[in-house]
């Protein structure tokens, strides 16, 4: 017996089909993972090197590109081995170690959406005082409390899973170690697993999106009351981009971890992961940049070329 369990190694299942529906998401998985990374790093590069772009804003955009780089990396290489079939096992401390990597990573993503939601409510309300509002010494304590609150809230959560016991079967319905997959093959008592993931998912993901959505409460209201059209599409164009990605990321998230229970559809929480670590971050660099005329300001200007910008008209 190892780590307190009769199952030293799991078998991940991934997608289940043909040979060539395998290998047409490998192709998909391979393209996505490549234009994230690539997108990810040109944003922090092209922030690095612009004097102009050292803002808040770009700051908490750098942590979020740095994050979606690791975030995609901790589960689409393992899932291209699991649906190629050359790397369809997981030892048990492994495989808590990636739960406990993607949750921390994924908490971390809500508390850095819900600090640029602030960014933006303090940028476009008090437009005149937003310099010494947010300050370059409040941007990095926030930014580093969200990475220090996203890797503590899941501590206790990775801890309980790993006391789980696990008897047989060995096989997990998924391309990678989730909560609800372990708590479904546990043949121990799983409810103080449950009720921590309930806990911290109210805290974590609940709390966090409702600081955004009364921070963009707030936005809206402001914006309403500009008199001129053109400033008010300018003022939602600074908020527009993250707008979009907090509604992708937040609708699956909620869907996967806000709920009493740990046992749900497995099939609908694979298709529900999929969009929070392949598409979300893969989208993220397009979505920031494509419609950023500082970006695209600062991409004439310098020898650095950013992928999305490629395609934008």
């Amino acid at each position: 017996i190892a780590n307190g369990t009769s199952v030293e190694e799991f078998i991940l299942l991934g997608f289940p089909g043909t040979w060539q529906s395998r290998v047409f998401l490998v192709v998909v998985f391979a393209l996505m993972y490549t234009l994230t990374v690539i997108g990810n790093a040109s944003i922090i590069a092209l922030v690095w090197t612009s004097s102009n772009l050292h803002t808040p804003m770009y700051f908490f955009l750098c942590n979020l590109s740095f994050l979606e780089i690791w975030y995609t990396t901790g589960s689409v290489p393992k899932a291209i081995g699991v649906m190629l079939g050359t790397s369809q096992t997981i030892s048990f401390s492994v495989c808590i170690f990636q739960l406990f990597f993607l949750l921390s990573l994924g908490s971390t993503e809500c508390f850095l959406l819900s600090v640029m939601a602030y960014d933006r409510y303090l940028a476009i309300c008090y437009p005149l005082r937003y310099s010494s509002l947010m300050s370059s010494v409040l941007s990095v304590r926030l930014a580093l409390s969200s990475w220090l609150g996203g890797f503590l809230a899941i501590s206790l959560l990775a801890f309980l899973t790993s006391r789980l016991t696990f008897c047989g079967p060995d096989v997990i319905n998924h391309f990678l170690c989730d909560i609800d997959s372990c708590v479904a093959l546990s043949c121990s008592d799983t409810r103080s697993v449950e009720l921590a993931t309930f806990l911290v998912s109210i805290i974590v993901v609940v709390a966090s999106c409702v600081v955004t959505l009364v921070s963009y409460m707030y936005i809206i209201s402001s914006i309403l009351r500009i008199r001129s059209a053109h400033g008010r599409k300018k003022a939602f164009s600074t908020c527009s981009a993250h707008l979009s990605v907090v509604t992708i990321w937040y609708g699956s998230t909620i869907f996967l971890y806000v709920k009493p229970s740990a046992q749900n559809s497995l099939d609908l929480n694979k298709i529900a992961n999929v969009f929070n670590t392949v598409v979300t971050p893969c989208l993220n660099p397009f979505i920031y940049t494509l419609r950023n005329k500082e970006v695209k300001l600062h991409k004439s200007a310098n020898t650095i070329c950013i992928i999305p910008l490629l395609f934008s008209p």
